[in-house]
């Protein structure tokens, strides 16, 4: 954030207008009902038999501390202790901060009759057994969020401070060990993510479901906006507005209605801005650089909403000890399971038996379990695999491509113009001989001619011509040299198909019923001559792997479906596994 934004900020916040909690209004309580609601921190801590919404075995307090900068920001926290602990009995504190832990519900109100902690992680009590094992579990609203005051910050300093605060208040209360995890899924991932980059002593281990790696990346794709830079504003900036309950302690009641609504324009703002600075503090895999948290991810290689963007990077600037899970699933956690006939989504059992055995390891100098591997894969074909890290390569190969010219119509394949410019052209490999992964983080270079945008989709296309694309990626093209990273991911070319690689228009959203297409381009219609086009790719032979346990996952199949093209097969130009053409 720049120190303009930040003035903004900190006098925006000194105005903001206190306001009369909604739920109170809407409900009939007056004022002083509302102040003789009982204050739920109670030296014993609330229990289940007191709130249903308290998970069973805990003990529920609330607290509020000071956000680690000058912008005079309130944090308040959730806290979950062993129902019955004993003054002088230490817990280890897992810590998640962000958006999701209002009292009323996590992005809207969820018809709660009473008060109480989010049910966002409650599975952590519920099926980890966090407090049976020895662990509190604090759930830290992330400022302008629940019961803290402040402006949003999506991923920027004033997250960062919220995070430093939050640790090093977990690691301060007399009932902690002083050693800190911290646990989450999507938003509350990123700022996991944001914890290891901090590099502050108490923290002893984070776990990420699903993380946003790079911001940018996420929201803007080399240079073209997603819809996320609308409606993850539109999300978050509601739920900032959301009202204590009427119930809620005072104290909560009023930070939840402290509103500054130039806050709000201003994240409005934040999500769309042109400034390389503002985005630089919130590229968090390049901010890994020398970190050494030890570090459990999961990651989704065919996510549609957290894709795997910065992932490769990351774990390649991250020096620390790290585990992971890995596969064709969408937006899930490790533990989640079909309501219907209760198989894991991801297809891996024994999420929580891994979450707590890193957990053990990392913040109470328990001895490592040999028998759960670094990395646990599942590719295409359903099957998992232990690797001692990612990717595991077996060649790193540079391909020269053929040049190509495309019409910058944002149509479907073949919706050129009258005069027959295509608005896309393909490269072929030959046919593999043996099954062949492609891994890692695929890279193209080029030289434009020509201004407009360009989206690179990787396809395997099986000799009847079913295509099934594994990876793409776009950005805005201007005249020079221009490198398009795609998305890591772990894609296995059957005997006999070939590697597609299309370059050309980005079709509209229709055009691709998987999520991950939704780019809100503006086609130049102008012709885009590409030259000295190559992809460098890192392929590993499947014959190698060592199988480890799981099943398939649950939307791989789906995937399929929603991935499915129709291609005629070309003779091959260049062969994988070789030198290049």
């Amino acid at each position: 954030m720049t120190e303009q934004r930040s003035r903004y900020r900190r006098t925006h916040a000194q105005i903001a207008l206190k306001v009369v909690s909604l739920a109170v209004l809407i409900s009939g309580c007056s004022a002083a009902a509302a102040s003789a609601a009982a204050d739920v921190s109670t030296s014993a801590g609330v229990t289940h038999s007191d709130n249903p919404r308290v998970p069973e075995g805990a003990a529920w307090s609330q607290e509020y501390f000071p956000s680690a900068d000058d912008t005079n920001t309130e944090l308040h926290a959730d806290v979950l202790l062993p129902e019955g602990l004993g003054d002088g009995e230490k817990v280890t504190p897992i810590v998640s901060i962000g958006p999701y832990f209002s009292h009323i519900g996590q992005v809207s109100p969820e018809g709660h009759t009473q008060a109480g902690p989010s049910k966002r992680f409650t599975d952590l009590i519920s099926e980890g057994k966090a407090l049976e094992r020895g662990y509190a579990v604090v759930l830290v609203d992330g400022r302008g969020f629940g019961g803290s005051t402040g402006c949003q910050d999506a991923g920027g300093p004033g997250e960062r401070a919220d995070v430093t605060a939050a640790i090093e208040w977990a690691a301060a209360q007399p009932w902690s060990t002083g050693q800190v995890g911290m646990f989450g899924k999507s938003y509350d991932a990123m700022t996991g993510l944001i914890g290891n980059n901090l590099g502050l002593d108490p923290l002893g281990a984070v776990v990420a479901q699903e993380p946003i790696w790079d911001l940018e990346r996420n929201f803007w794709s080399g240079g073209i906006p997603r819809a996320t830079t609308v409606s993850i504003g539109t999300v978050y900036g509601s739920s900032a507005w959301l009202p204590g309950m009427p119930d809620d302690e005072a104290r909560y009641q009023a930070n939840a209605a402290l509103i500054d609504p130039a806050c709000r324009l201003q994240y409005m703002a934040d999500l769309t801005s042109a400034d390389p600075g503002f985005w630089d503090q919130r590229d968090f895999a390049s901010l890994a650089k020398g970190t050494d948290t030890p570090l459990l991810v999961t990651q989704g290689f065919t996510e549609w909403n957290t894709e795997a963007e910065g992932m490769r990077e990351f774990l390649d600037n991250h020096e620390g000890p790290e585990r992971a899970w890995l596969g064709p699933w969408d937006h899930v956690r490790g533990n989640d399971a079909d309501p219907a006939n209760g198989a894991l989504l991801m297809g891996r059992a024994g999420w929580y038996d891994e979450v707590f055995a890193f957990y053990d390891e990392h913040l109470k100098g328990a001895a490592a379990r040999p028998d759960l591997p670094a990395f646990a894969v599942q590719d295409n074909t359903g099957a998992w695999r232990s690797e001692k890290t990612w990717p595991s390569t077996d060649v790193s190969q540079r391909i020269q491509l053929d040049n190509g010219r495309y019409l910058d119509n944002g149509g479907t394949r073949d919706s050129g113009n009258p005069e027959g410019d295509p608005n896309s052209f393909i490269n072929w490999s030959t046919p593999v001989t043996t099954p062949t992964r492609v891994t890692g983080t695929p890279e193209l270079t080029f030289t434009a001619q020509g201004h407009g945008n360009v989206l690179v989709r990787l396809y395997d296309v099986a000799p009847d011509g079913t295509a099934t694309w594994f990876n793409e990626q776009a950005a805005a093209v201007v005249p020079g040299s221009r490198t398009v990273e795609l998305r890591s991911n772990d894609w296995t070319l059957a005997e006999g198909h070939q590697l597609a690689i299309e370059i050309g228009t980005i079709p509209p959203a229709g055009a691709n019923p998987h999520l991950s297409n939704d780019w809100i381009d503006s086609p130049s219609g102008t012709r885009i001559h590409v030259s000295n086009p190559e992809i460098s790719l890192q392929l590993d032979n499947p014959a190698e792997d060592a199988p480890t346990q799981g099943d398939r996952a649950k939307y791989l199949d789906t995937y399929l479906v929603l991935a499915k093209d129709e291609l005629a097969p070309t003779k091959g130009t260049f062969v994988l596994g070789a030198s290049g053409h």
